[in-house]
C-alpha cells in the first residue's frame, strides 16, 4: 500500500504487552485498514522491537512516512528514561534503528504525546483551550500536557510519588489486575493520583486514556477533581492515530 497523497500514513503503538499498527487518513483522524497487532517480544531490546514494527510494515505492504508511538521520553530522536523498557534503549537512535528494519522513513514520539496529539486534534480535547491533561492508564501511566493546544513533551507524571509509591505503581490498569482489585477500590486509587496531578498543573480537563476508558463508567464518579474529567473518545487507537499525525506533521 502507498499513501495518497500524503494523506495516509502508518501508525504503530508500542505498548508492553503488543505492538499494533493501523494505516491513518490523518485528515480526519479516521482508520482506513482494521488494526494488526503482534506480541511484544522478550527480550524487548531495540533490535527485537524492530523487527516486530517491520513485520507491521511488511503486513500492510507500506512504503510511506510511519509513525510510531513508544514509552519514555523521546528527545532528538533518543529514549532518555527507562521506566519501561529494557536497558539496552537508552540513548538509541530510534527512528535510525527503526527506519533501516523497515526501509521507511519512521517518525517517533512518546506514547502518551501520541496518544494526546489524537484527542487534541479530533477527540475528547478538540476545541478545549487552557490545560489539557491526558493520562493513559495501561501498563503503565503516561501523561500529555498541552496547553492551548500546545503540546509539552515528554512530561512523565505516571513517574511522580503519590503516597509514597510511583503513581503508576499504585493506579495502572496493570495492577487493577494484577491485584484483583475492585473498580471502587481502583476507582480510589486513580482519585489519588489525579488529584496529585492536579495539585501540581491545575489543568481544566483531564482526559482518561488506554483501554480502560471504556469502562470509565465504573471508576470515573469516584473522581473529585475541580478539572473536568472524561474518557478519551479514540481508546486504544489513540497511539496509532496520534503518531500517524506526528508523522504527518514532519512529513
Amino acid at each position: 500500500m502507498t499513501n495518497r497523497r500524503a494523506r495516509l500514513v502508518l501508525g504503530i503503538d508500542v505498548g508492553g504487552s503488543g505492538i499494533k499498527g493501523a494505516v491513518v487518513d490523518v485528515r480526519n483522524g479516521k482508520l482506513v485498514t482494521k488494526r494488526y497487532r503482534l506480541k511484544t517480544p522478550e527480550p524487548a531490546g531495540p533490535k527485537e522491537v524492530a523487527r516486530v514494527v517491520a513485520r507491521i510494515v511488511r503486513h500492510f505492504e507500506w512504503h510511506g512516512p510511519v509513525g510510531c508511538g513508544m514509552p519514555g521520553p523521546i528527545k532528538n530522536g533518543r529514549v532518555r528514561a527507562l521506566a519501561n523498557l529494557d536497558k539496552s534503549w537508552l540513548s538509541v537512535n530510534v527512528p535510525a534503528v527503526y527506519s533501516k528494519a523497515c526501509g521507511c522513513p519512521v517518525t517517533v514520539i512518546n506514547d502518551a504525546d501520541a496518544a494526546g496529539l489524537a484527542e487534541m486534534r479530533f477527540g475528547a480535547g478538540k476545541r478545549r483551550s487552557g490545560v489539557v491533561v491526558l493520562t493513559t492508564l495501561g501498563t503503565g501511566i503516561g501523561t500529555a500536557v498541552f496547553v492551548n493546544g500546545t503540546l509539552v513533551p515528554n512530561t512523565e507524571f505516571g513517574q511522580m510519588e503519590v503516597k509514597g509509591k510511583i503513581a503508576e505503581q499504585r493506579a495502572s490498569a496493570r495492577i487493577r489486575k494484577a491485584r484483583n482489585l475492585s473498580w471502587k477500590n481502583w476507582g480510589r486509587r486513580v482519585n489519588t493520583y489525579l488529584l496529585a496531578l492536579e495539585n501540581v498543573l491545575w489543568p481544566d480537563v483531564i482526559i482518561i486514556g488506554g483501554g480502560v476508558s471504556r469502562k470509565a463508567s465504573r471508576f470515573l464518579p469516584l473522581v473529585t477533581t475541580e478539572a473536568k474529567v472524561m474518557p478519551a473518545q479514540f481508546r486504544n487507537e489513540a497511539g496509532i492515530v496520534g503518531a500517524a499525525l506526528a508523522a504527518a506533521q514532519r512529513d
